[in-house]
């Protein structure tokens, strides 16, 4: 499941600020304000994408098969905003944590849940929805 994905690359990160700082840090204040930002972006993308899910009375579990293709709310924007507001969740914590070491997390984390999750999840809706799907991803980009 991918919020035991963040978790993990959570708790990785905070152990690295913990118990590994090595003297680096971002900054001070802005770090927190920016990490506090991010944090919120993404608690925010993923509260809207849940609205989203339950208005159209479908599943949001990764591995388990969509009564219907979301197209409103944020994702029209998004095709996966849950993800995204996930990866603007372990950014922000980095940020606040001053784990500078732990940066490479992000870019390993987006590609263990584009791997895991959303190639497979896009593969269902493929077969599923056709064409809806198919003028969907025309129309609406994988991130951003």
């Amino acid at each position: 499941m991918p919020p035991v994905w963040l978790l993990a690359f959570l708790v990785t990160a905070w152990m690295q600020a913990t118990y590994l700082p090595m003297w680096l840090d971002f900054g001070g204040a802005w770090a927190d304000l920016a990490g506090g930002l991010l944090v919120g972006g993404g608690v925010l993308l993923v509260v809207l994408a849940a609205t989203e899910f339950r208005r159209h009375r479908t599943t949001i579990v990764p591995h388990q098969e969509a009564e219907r293709l979301i197209q409103s709310g944020i994702f029209t924007r998004s095709r996966n905003p849950i993800y995204l507001g996930d990866g603007l969740i372990l950014a922000g914590f980095i940020l606040r944590w001053d784990a500078v070491l732990a940066l490479p997390l992000i870019p390993i984390f987006f590609w263990i849940i584009e791997k895991r999750f959303i190639i497979p999840e896009e593969d269902r809706l493929r077969r599923k929805f056709r064409m809806d799907f198919a003028r969907y991803c025309e129309k609406t980009r994988r991130w951003l």
